[in-house]
């Protein structure tokens, strides 16, 4: 049976539908979400080796500073089987500066709706503003991402191969542990 760690899901445990009938296992640090590993994704090198065969992480990668970010990856590394791969969404840094740039919106204009309500451009760059209020630092943005910092970060944690794109608002990356096969590309829709 295929495994995935969905890392920093949150409540929702919502990933794609790539993963349908694999089983799930929900990595979060904070435990009102009843996560299955309550865990600071800095940690998960204390978790057992290549135990999954993909690590889901969307809108988490950010909630890092710059310097941990590694260390992050290199715990997707750990717990990854050997032909394991991440599937990685964060926000768009450059779609979102050019808009501000532009002058076609301002920081507290609302970027996109999400299932939790409206997301501003100051909630991209800052943290959920609404969660972050309440005391749920967990929301914090430390750091961001373009498509060639973030591949630049993937490579350095020794993903062999990385393919990142943008949709206007996220980059998705996949970086596998080797190189896929076409096969693998294909079921992934790459």
């Amino acid at each position: 049976m295929m495994r995935v760690l969905n890392v920093g899901g949150g409540a929702s445990r919502e990933i794609p539908v790539t993963y349908r009938g694999w089983v799930q296992d929900l990595l979060d640090i904070d435990p009102n979400v009843k996560p299955d590993i309550l865990c600071d994704a800095k940690l998960m090198r204390k978790l057992p080796a290549a135990r999954y065969d993909a690590v889901f992480c969307s809108h988490n990668l950010e909630h890092f500073y710059k310097h941990e970010v590694p260390v992050v990856l290199d715990g997707f590394g750990h717990v990854l089987k050997p032909n394991g791969f991440a599937q990685i969404a964060v926000p768009d840094m450059v779609a979102l500066f050019e808009i501000i740039v532009s002058g076609q919106r301002d920081i507290e204009d609302s970027w996109y709706v999400s299932p939790g309500g409206p997301i501003t451009f100051h909630d991209v760059l800052y943290g959920w503003g609404r969660q972050v209020e309440q005391g749920n630092l967990f929301y914090c943005h430390k750091t961001g991402f373009t498509r060639k910092s973030l591949t630049k970060v993937l490579r350095r944690a020794k993903f062999a191969s990385v393919f990142v794109a943008t949709d206007g608002f996220s980059l998705h990356a996949y970086a596998f542990k080797v190189k896929p096969t076409k096969a693998r590309l294909r079921s992934l829709g790459l």
